[in-house]
């Protein structure tokens, strides 16, 4: 008999399947009619930040951006490599088949080159999850990886449920399983983007694990709670969840409005005067048009246009009243 893993489809879990699928069309359109490459950009380094920050690696989106880039970054080597990895493992994720033990091992390989010993093979040991000092999951015998890789595999390569479904319950079959050494929360993760991409392929470009790390302690405490109850539901809501939720802030006008250091407003030239203005205010946030112009040495007037225009990039904004309020400079 073929192995099915244990899951429980609640009207809940239905309701957001049909609301993902209807974000998603909408999405798709909006990324077709932009051609955001820069947006492209900045989600694939929210997704690589993300995966590599739920592990404990502290580079910064700034950093990542840099590595993107090709630029070199003060930063811990491991670090730097894992970032390195990461990148790579996303670029290449569009000639993995999700269903192919080959392709998961090349894709373990490329995420995990240079960080442990059995990169691309799986564990040889036993292996616990710690939370702290204390073991919240045995995984499985090493004897026994291949064999349950091997049913998890087939069944997704075979498998009729809804494919948000499915990719939420090889997640978590994976995590359970825990088949490699090191690597097994980036590789879920990465997984889970590759099945979800092979069903609409703007799944790629949506930061869905930069939500995962800003809602860690209830990503581990849903996995908790699956194994607890031997269903994959409670993962499942999480996961669909997170999805629709990084679907809806994946939006042209939503990025666009979220600051300088998104790395995304590419329509705003920042002149020696509009940095100035940003230091100034950062120095002292109380400081009025009047001071600025004083200090910069420029008209009134042109300092109140350049306000007008990083207001309108949302790189600055007013708090409180005109006359007693103060000015805040998005980071």
């Amino acid at each position: 008999m073929a192995y099915q893993p244990p899951f429980t489809i609640t009207s809940e879990i239905l309701n957001l399947v049909a609301n993902i699928s209807e974000a998603i069309g909408r999405l798709s359109v909006e990324f077709e009619q932009q051609k955001l490459l820069r947006l492209r950009k900045v989600n694939r380094m929210r997704t690589v930040q993300g995966s590599l920050a739920i592990e404990g690696n502290t580079l910064s989106e700034a950093q990542i951006t840099a590595i993107l880039e090709g630029k070199r970054v003060i930063a811990p080597p491991k670090e730097v490599q894992e970032a390195h990895n990461a990148i790579a493992a996303y670029e290449a994720i569009g000639s993995w088949q999700p269903s192919s033990s080959e392709d998961l091992l090349a894709a373990h390989r490329v995420l995990m080159t240079g960080l442990v010993a059995e990169a691309g093979r799986y564990r040889s040991q036993g292996v616990g999850v710690m939370s702290g000092e204390q073991v919240v999951h045995m995984a499985p015998q090493a004897d026994r990886v291949p064999n349950l890789m091997g049913e998890l595999l087939a069944w997704l390569g075979t498998t009729d449920v809804h494919p948000l479904m499915a990719s939420c319950i090889f997640h978590y079959e994976f995590e359970f399983i825990h088949p490699f050494s090191d690597g097994n929360g980036r590789m879920g993760r990465l997984w889970q983007t590759l099945i979800l991409s092979k069903w609409q392929p703007i799944f790629i470009n949506i930061p869905v694990e930069s939500l995962v790390h800003q809602h860690q302690e209830a990503y581990y405490l849903a996995i908790r709670n699956s194994t607890a109850q031997t269903d994959c539901a409670p993962f499942i809501l999480f996961m669909l969840q997170m999805i629709l939720d990084a679907i809806e802030g994946s939006t042209y006008r939503q990025l666009k409005n979220e600051g300088l250091n998104a790395g995304i407003n590419a329509g705003l030239k920042l002149s020696a005067l509009d940095h100035a203005i940003l230091d100034l205010i950062k120095a002292d946030c109380y400081i009025t048009n009047a001071m600025l112009a004083e200090q910069t040495g420029k008209a009134l007037s042109t300092i109140e246009r350049r306000i007008r225009k990083l207001k309108q990039h949302s790189l600055l904004k007013r708090v409180g009243a005109k006359k007693t309020g103060h000015w805040q400079v998005t980071e």
